[in-house]
């Protein structure tokens, strides 16, 4: 599916940002008839950018998480706009444990413009426990989805996006960068951000064309803001979808699955005429 009308790139981007679009916990109370919250990464404390838990859906007990940005300004000052700290990531591998080890399928709600970059941030290693998140997403033996609701930008997103099947709503966004941290990058001038965001290719029409995502879904005309209750059907109705092959799958077979499925995104990614060949390092002797 492709998003209707004829929006332009960045009118897309400005829905997936618009501060009344549905985050995580709109979502989970739709779907979910009972929903428990799990705090805490069981080390160094609780990152309130990431809502996670234990959720009743269709009947099975299903670990539910994802990123909450604030309704309000003391909100989103409180959950840091969704943008996760180190210990967030280690929260999300505790559920993933958690999950593992009960069996009970992962399913990821991504909504942030990418990891807190600050230097508290740094100071407590976050790109040590994004490289770790992804990592271990590896090693999880249970499905794992994870549908991108709003923006998927960077490292930020990977740490809790590494899954067996991506699904992304109509008017959602994914990319390497912002298309202003992108802009500043390139030009130095975060003012081509509407250019920069052209560039990128950073909508589920791009991403589904291009093989990197399993499916788009669909959205209210004018935007899942303007009726979440449909949008969470939707939601619904494809994450059952994708999720109902996976359930039947061994999961050394699972796991192999997820391995070659990423292989694969290298190689589309490493064939793309944006990023030409790769290049092999050169020896040093």
């Amino acid at each position: 599916m492709t998003q209707r009308g004829s929006l332009s790139v960045w009118q897309v981007v400005e829905r997936a940002r618009h501060p009344d679009r549905p985050y995580a916990t709109d979502y989970i109370g739709r779907l979910c008839s009972e929903f428990v919250e799990l705090h805490g990464d069981r080390l160094g404390g609780d990152d309130p950018a990431l809502v996670g838990g234990l959720g009743t859906w269709r009947g099975r007990t299903v670990v539910f998480m994802g990123h909450q940005k604030g309704r309000n300004l003391a909100e989103r000052v409180s959950r840091n706009w969704g943008m996760m700290h180190p210990e967030g990531y280690r929260k999300a591998l505790r559920m993933a444990r958690l999950a593992a080890k009960f069996g009970f399928p992962v399913i990821s709600l991504v909504d942030t413009p990418g990891a807190f970059p600050g230097a508290a941030a740094e100071e407590r290693g976050i790109a040590s426990a994004i490289g770790t998140a992804i990592m271990e997403w590896f090693q999880i033996p249970v499905p794992v989805l994870a549908v991108v609701i709003g923006e998927g930008g960077s490292g930020g997103a990977l740490g809790v996006a590494v899954a067996d099947r991506v699904l992304m709503l109509e008017n959602s966004t994914y990319s390497v960068a912002a298309p202003e941290a992108a802009a500043s990058i390139v030009w130095r001038d975060n003012a081509r951000k509407v250019e920069a965001a052209e560039q990128l290719q950073l909508t589920s029409r791009d991403l589904v064309a291009m093989g990197l995502i399993e499916e788009v879904v669909w959205e209210p005309e004018g935007g899942a803001h303007l009726d979440p209750d449909a949008a969470a059907r939707a939601l619904d109705e494809a994450l059952w979808r994708q999720l109902q092959p996976l359930l039947e799958l061994a999961p050394d077979d699972l796991l192999e699955q997820r391995y070659e499925r990423f292989r694969y995104i290298d190689s589309l990614v490493s064939a793309h005429p944006q990023f030409g060949p790769k290049v092999e390092p050169r020896r040093v002797l």
